[in-house]
């Protein structure tokens, strides 16, 4: 398995302790009231309070500050957080003064909004269904989804460094945005080049919004819908007429399994000749500068795996390579480091 070299430093080697592991085994079996203990100190302000103060709070300040506030709570309540948060790290004791402060844990819990993000991301959207992991994985469907009801349910940063590869480094005038969504891709296209022409492959419902969204929108014009449901194997891609320079995929194969992803790139070779380009950006875990990246990547393909389709996952780039080669497609290159950890393969007809 290759991995980027701080992936490769913590991952193929033991990093911790005895006492150390010991902690960080009993950390994940009490896991849930970890979270639930950090996320409610973040919520009720309690970390910011701490921030904010100049020598740390004691309890009782704590206690009076939150008092006649929407979150208020008891002394007993503030006890029960504060001292379980010493033992999650996220706070600091001084043992003369009894005063609370926060420590870096705390720090990064509180201003890193990629945290705060996950965070409301796995209370909200995962907390509940996420019991139901070993069913998903069990069964390959998405058994947790079921907490919301009983329906089916179909699953910017990097975007300027993506438009200079697909347009500066080859000569793109036609473009297939597949799985485009609301055509925000495709009017980035449009707007970036005043003579490609892009057409916006999704189903068929989606091509609506996107119609609706970029209707009366800089070259708006420009822009086709095609509808279609990728998961049925029968269904091809369109025959562009002309040349097809370059067919972009961002975000989208990650919600399919290998085998549908395999099947998806082979009706996109059909449509491609030995000119056209291939460009698939995905955020892929082993590619990632910083390992704190690969475990939030890792951690959401459980969220694939239980609350949206049960067999998707955030790719490792070679189980992508794997499925490019079976399509009968050749990565040209690869480019790394677009944005929050994005890359983007580009593939070419074999």
């Amino acid at each position: 398995m290759n991995l980027f070299p701080d992936l490769q430093k913590r991952y193929t080697q033991e990093q911790l302790s005895a006492p150390e592991a010991q902690r960080l085994a009993e950390f994940i079996a009490w896991g849930p009231m970890i979270f639930q203990v950090s996320r409610i100190m973040l919520k009720y302000g309690i970390l910011d309070m701490l921030r904010n103060s100049d020598d740390g709070m004691t309890e009782e300040q704590i206690v009076s500050t939150l008092k006649g506030s929407e979150y208020e709570l008891s002394q007993y309540a503030v006890k029960c957080l504060l001292e379980a948060s010493l033992s999650i790290g996220t706070v600091l004791i001084d043992q003369d003064t009894d005063r609370y402060s926060l420590s870096k844990t705390g720090w990064f819990l509180l201003i890193d909004q990629a945290t705060k993000v996950n965070i409301n991301f796995n209370h909200d959207v995962n907390y509940e269904g996420m019991f139901r992991l070993e069913e998903s994985l069990r069964e390959g469907r998405p058994a947790g989804l079921e907490h919301f009801g009983t329906w089916p349910f179909y699953s910017d940063s990097s975007f300027a460094q993506a438009l200079e590869i697909v347009f500066r480094q080859h000569n793109t005038k036609s473009l297939y945005d597949v799985g485009g969504n609301t055509g925000k891709w495709a009017l980035q296209c449009v707007n970036f080049d005043k003579d490609v022409e892009v057409t916006v492959i999704d189903l068929p419902q989606q091509i609506q919004l996107m119609q609706a969204n970029t209707a009366g929108k800089p070259g708006a014009d420009r822009i086709k819908g095609h509808g279609i449901n990728l998961l049925d194997q029968n269904a091809q891609f369109p025959q562009h007429d002309g040349e097809l320079d370059a067919i972009w995929m961002s975000q989208f194969l990650d919600c399919f399994s290998m085998e549908q992803i395999v099947s998806i790139l082979l009706r996109a070779r059909k449509a491609m000749t030995s000119n056209t380009r291939l460009y698939i950006m995905e955020t892929l875990w082993d590619r990632q500068k910083f390992e704190t990246a690969a475990l939030c990547l890792t951690m959401t393909s459980l969220y694939f795996t239980t609350m949206a389709n049960g067999n998707s996952k955030m790719y490792h780039s070679q189980d992508m390579e794997r499925c490019i080669k079976l399509a009968g497609l050749e990565i040209e290159e690869i480019h790394d480091g677009l944005g929050q950890g994005h890359s983007i393969i580009v593939c070419k007809n074999s």
